[in-house]
């Protein structure tokens, strides 16, 4: 993602997947707590349905609009962990695994060394 970008500026804006379909909104960024860089965006996929985890790092500003490249499926089907608390460690594998991505290991602490009650995915603004 653009790393000039205010992580807060992201919030509100529309979501979409790989393809251009409307994903939702960006109800919240979760921030890096060793690097303070955002690193997980929560978007509202609907008005009575939950938020879903998208990663910030293969995505982009384009527009005003978050694009993420990932299908809509896929994004919805992320795991659920409710919002406006930290991701734990264990959590953000999950997410990882989820995308199909590789763990980041410099700098974060992340990995089968991290302490296991580290917490990752501060809320931006808090």
């Amino acid at each position: 993602m653009q790393s000039d970008i205010d992580p807060r500026s992201l919030i509100g804006r529309r979501a979409l997947d790989r393809d251009g379909t409307k994903i939702g909104t960006v109800d919240e960024v979760y921030l890096d707590d060793a690097t303070g860089s955002p690193e997980w965006a929560a978007v509202r996929t609907g008005l009575f349905t939950r938020d879903a985890f998208v990663p910030l790092e293969p995505s982009e500003v384009v527009d005003d609009e978050l694009r993420v490249p990932f299908r809509k499926a896929l994004i919805r089907d992320a795991p659920d962990f409710g919002v406006g608390r930290h991701l734990s460690p264990e959590q953000e594998l999950q997410l990882y695994h989820h995308y199909g991505m590789d763990v980041p290991r410099s700098g974060s602490g992340r990995g089968p060394d991290a302490p296991p009650d580290r917490d990752f995915g501060e809320v931006a603004g808090d």
